[in-house]
């Protein structure tokens, strides 16, 4: 079969598994969502973190609990990795320990959904840690996303109010009802795919075909590769990742793994359709998140499998980067699919696609990761692309700003707007920043064309809570650490506070009955304007910069 065929196979498989799921998937989390009695598991996590479940914020009282939540993950998670030498299940390695620095950025990165890695797993972190800090972090960063979501949506649906439900409600559903059950069924699918589970530390007692010793590192690897997937996470128990055949073994694990990453976000807009009473502005939605996708995976594809490698006129350049396991097309799949949505987990090097392939990956992220995002900020943020849609088509054709009933008034577009610019603003300015100073600039591996799309791809990343890089930046350093940090911390929290405020100005508001004057959004129409507001607003934004980049290289 021809990689072009193979590739088509495992993108078409991948949609109709979707598909099928789509519906149940989407209905249950409504459900989770909706419902108004507790279990007893819950009442008893409600009861320990000194939670009452029947009391209800407002916008700023949602926000910040967050923040708070956050801030003691950071700070749980930050003393947890500079102790875990004194704590049991340790590598023990002192070459290999962690620096404050270091610390901070991984902190950071876990608890902002971005996962961002400047360590090697298998050497650097401890089991204990890996368990305890960094996979407990992957369900309930995710689980805010999921909670913010639903709480934007309440504000859609909400009548003249001033609450949105509870936070620490919306975050235990989210994970026990949610992340927790499909982290476990999909562990178990990928340990009977040969993912690793254990306890094992570094097992030294082996010998390689040569005769050299072999260490074998082991772990719980499965249990962390399930969640860091569905959670869009993207953290590897290993420095490669899902390239390593411990987290990734064979081909149809690789496929289990693109579906775990997109299944959840997919689902989201059916959620989104009930939550709203009607689902065919689910349906308009998850079409937007389809199409933006598919054109996304097509391009990244073809420019993968048109010929593919950094050196195509060298020998072996159609393998750079590739895990030979996967070959190229289920790599390029893969690398879209990690890049569309906020997950970051990779089973190739993208720095070694050709350079429309590095700048397929960077747009799909620049995109906002909406297509279909991470879990939950993929929703939030494909609906503020609506509500500026319907604004300017207001603008344009005369229809009224209005969407599910609200008005777009001027606050509700000045707040839509400023979500929109922050993570552009946090992209670009890091990104002239590092080229600008020549201690940051030193890092770059390489120069001209390539050493920018470096330094763009890595704060695109980290604004877009993606955690994938372009290997040959030295990010480990005091600069890089502490400026990917504050990115990370800008492009998580910031939109945050402003999805939730712009869902208590819509709450606020009564519904506006449809008149002759409002604009249909649930028709292949208002699917196309949110596509070409989105494509339009990423290329104006970020096209200079990529002209320098790797439009330059390739065109060099």
């Amino acid at each position: 079969m021809s990689t072009t065929a193979a590739g088509a196979m495992v993108l078409t498989s991948l949609v109709v598994a979707l598909m099928v799921v789509h519906v149940p998937l989407g209905d249950y989390m409504y459900r989770v969502f909706s419902r108004e009695t507790h279990s007893r598991g819950e009442r008893f996590v409600y009861s320990v973190i000194g939670v009452d479940p029947e009391s209800e914020q407002t916008w700023a009282a949602y926000a910040r609990s967050v923040l708070a939540f956050s801030a003691v993950s950071v700070v749980f998670l930050f003393v947890l990795q500079l102790v875990q030498g004194k704590l049991p299940l340790h590598l023990n390695d002192p070459a290999t320990s962690m620096t404050p620095g270091l610390a901070w950025n991984t902190a950071v990165s876990f608890v902002t959904n971005t996962n961002w890695q400047a360590y090697a797993g298998e050497s650097t972190q401890g089991h204990l840690a890996q368990m305890a800090g960094l996979s407990v972090q992957n369900f309930v960063s995710a689980a805010v996303g999921m909670a913010v979501a639903v709480a934007f949506v309440r504000g859609f649906i909400g009548r003249h109010t001033a609450v949105l439900g509870s936070f620490w409600v919306d975050l235990v559903r989210g994970s026990l009802r949610i992340l927790l059950p499909a982290a476990i069924v999909g562990a178990t699918v990928l340990i009977a795919g040969g993912v690793v589970q254990n306890f094992h530390l570094n097992d030294q007692s082996l010998t390689s075909l040569t005769g050299a010793p072999q260490t074998i590192p082991g772990g719980p690897v499965a249990s962390q590769e399930a969640i860091k997937l569905l959670g869009t996470n993207g953290g590897g128990f290993y420095n490669a990742n899902s390239a390593h055949p411990f987290e990734n073994p064979t081909a149809w694990t690789n496929w289990v793994e693109i579906f775990l990453l997109v299944v959840i976000a997919f689902s989201l807009p059916r959620t989104f359709g009930r939550m709203v009473g009607n689902t065919k502005q689910g349906h308009a939605i998850v079409a937007v998140m389809a199409v933006l996708a598919l054109a996304g995976v097509g391009l990244l594809s073809c420019s993968q499998l048109a010929h593919h490698g950094t050196v195509p006129t060298a020998v072996g350049a159609a393998s750079e980067g590739i895990e030979q396991r996967l070959g190229v097309a289920d790599s390029a799949v893969f690398a879209a699919a990690t890049t569309l949505t906020s997950t970051g987990a990779v089973d190739s090097a993208h720095d070694s696609y050709t350079s429309l392939g590095g700048l397929m990956t960077m747009v799909d992220m620049q995109l906002g990761e909406v297509a279909p995002g991470g879990v939950g900020s993929g929703l939030y943020g494909i609906l503020i692309l609506a509500v500026i849609t319907v604004f300017a088509a207001g603008l344009m054709v005369g229809r009224t700003p209005e969407y599910l009933g609200k008005k777009i008034g001027a606050r509700e577009i000045k707040l839509a707007t400023s979500y929109f610019l922050v993570m552009p603003v946090v992209v670009l300015c890091g990104t002239a920043i590092s080229i600008a100073l020549p201690g940051p600039r030193s890092a770059m591996t390489n120069a001209g064309p390539h050493g920018l799309s470096e330094v763009l791809y890595a704060f695109t990343s980290a604004a877009n809570n993606n955690g994938s890089a372009f290997a040959g930046l030295a990010a480990d350093g005091v600069w890089y650490e502490t400026a990917l940090g504050i990115a990370m911390l800008l492009g998580r929290f910031v939109p945050i506070i402003l999805v939730l405020a712009l869902a208590g100005a819509l709450a606020a508001q009564g519904r506006t009955p449809e008149s002759i004057g409002t604009l249909p959004t649930h028709k292949p129409q208002f699917v196309g304007l949110v596509v070409g507001v989105t494509a339009i607003l990423v290329a104006l934004t970020f096209l200079p910069a990529l002209a320098l980049g790797p439009l330059a290289e390739g065109l060099h």
